[in-house]
């Protein structure tokens, strides 16, 4: 068995990594790289590989950073079997569509500012080309062992980082291969703890926080309520990038536990965003797989989707009203990462506002919008304008959908043996000081993950 990483090899997105076992081709993610505009340039470069010779592909979960790229891999000549965990089945068009989207509009803004003579951009996929991707989707369970190419086996373990987030265990040619994808903290509302793995011939572990550990999530949670007032007693808005498949759904169930702690009545709670409301459905349908505490907050009043001021934004006439709006609000809306969608028309309303409070509840990519406001930034570039930041900033650790440094070494330490391990999905400095720890408390082999490496299993 051979793995060969292509993607999430030094940076936090764009996971992809083959796998040659059994005279077959497995790939493990096909997610979109996310970042500064030289970064997302690279997700229309060719594939390291032919994708008409892929045998199978399995995904971890739904976030666009591990799917992304799926439907131009299917443009591109893929017709094999997409295996992914049932939730994420249903999350995947909705995530896909989305991207879709964008990138028609990036086009048509992009072609509107050609010089003659320039040739006209194309966006990365169409809808017809996520259509063509859903017809080759194959839905698994959490915890059946499935054949999905001859000598090849996969079975998917609940990974605790969104809904339908899976660990991936493979065996091939008498070895077992264990993909982490990504790892939720354990205690996480609404979902449950990672499984537990307990053998491996070769790691394959995220490292997005492996530099560092999280704030206690309880004192995470004043702080929110914290800045609520303090925004309350500023008469601003609170506005709040946030994914639409995780964390987007873990602030509506805070909001819900702390409904009458926070007065939150007294605000105008905003979802701006069709997918996010798309997803919270797949949430309702899914609710078996939510925690014990999950699905007691669920059947109690006021229930997180439905609270009672929640105003969902699906229409662009309805996401523009809100920027009539100068005080009172929270405001969320993706992207996570403010690197586009709605956030950028409402960050680009309130930055200056010295009574705004922006708050950060996930991981900034180097080179994104989210990035350089939480690094301090002055000013910041939005839609071809330069805006001056006022708005108070808030980064709030502890709301982290991935595991951090104690949680990693935790997952870790249930394997026996120790297993070799390959360190994808974090930036160097993460990775490197996992590396040590490990390295430290187990002995085991640890590998750097770079793009066009190779390890044998």
């Amino acid at each position: 068995m051979q793995v060969h990483f292509h993607g999430a090899a030094g940076e936090v997105t764009g996971s992809m990594h083959l796998v040659e076992a059994a005279g077959k081709r497995v790939l493990l993610d096909c997610g979109l790289i996310q970042g500064s505009r030289e970064a997302e340039a690279r997700n229309a470069e060719a594939f390291p590989f032919d994708p008409a010779t892929l045998d199978a592909l399995v995904l971890s979960h739904a976030h666009i950073d591990h799917i992304g790229r799926v439907p131009l891999l299917v443009k591109r000549g893929f017709r094999g079997p997409i295996f992914t965990q049932q939730a994420s089945a249903e999350l995947m068009p909705i995530m896909l569509m989305d991207t879709a989207s964008l990138s028609e509009s990036e086009a048509e803004r992009a072609n509107r500012r050609l010089r003659k003579g320039e040739a006209p951009v194309e966006p990365l996929f169409a809808v017809e080309d996520v259509q063509q991707t859903m017809l080759q989707v194959q839905p698994l369970p959490y915890d059946a062992r499935t054949t999905i190419a001859p000598g090849v086996d996969i079975a998917l373990r609940d990974a605790g980082h969104i809904l339908g987030s899976a660990i991936v265990e493979l065996w091939a040619d008498g070895r077992k291969l264990v993909f982490s994808g990504d790892l939720g903290p354990k205690g996480t509302p609404i979902l449950r703890d990672p499984a537990v793995v307990r053998q491996a011939d070769l790691l394959l572990m995220e490292s997005t926080y492996g530099d560092r550990n999280h704030r206690d999530r309880p004192e995470t949670v004043r702080e929110l309520g914290d800045i609520f007032e303090h925004a309350w007693r500023d008469r601003g808005n609170v506005i709040i990038p946030a994914f639409a498949v995780g964390r987007t759904q873990e602030l509506l169930y805070w909001f819900a536990r702390h409904w009458d702690a926070w007065k939150l009545a007294r605000w105008r709670i905003f979802l701006d965003s069709p997918m996010a409301a798309k997803v919270v459905n797949v949430y309702a349908r899914h609710h078996g797989l939510f925690d014990e505490d999950a699905r007691r907050v669920w059947s109690q009043a006021p229930n997180p989707f439905r609270l009672p001021n929640l105003h969902v934004a699906e229409t662009t006439q309805q996401s523009m009203a809100i920027n009539q709006v100068e005080n009172g609000a929270i405001i969320i809306a993706g992207s996570g990462m403010a690197n586009g969608g709605r956030i950028q028309h409402h960050l680009r309303n309130n930055v200056g506002r010295r009574n705004a409070h922006v708050v950060f509840v996930g991981y900034q990519a180097e080179g994104t919008l989210g990035r350089r406001l939480v690094d301090g930034a002055a000013w910041v570039r939005i839609h071809g304008r330069d805006y001056r930041v006022n708005a108070q900033r808030h980064t709030v650790g502890g709301l982290s959908a991935h595991t951090d440094q104690n949680g990693l070494l935790e997952w870790y330490g249930h394997f026996q043996p120790s297993p070799p391990l390959v360190l994808v999905h974090g930036e160097d400095r993460a990775r490197e000081a996992l590396a040590g720890e490990i390295g430290e408390r187990h002995g085991a082999p640890v590998d750097l993950a770079r793009p066009g490496m190779v390890v044998e299993v």
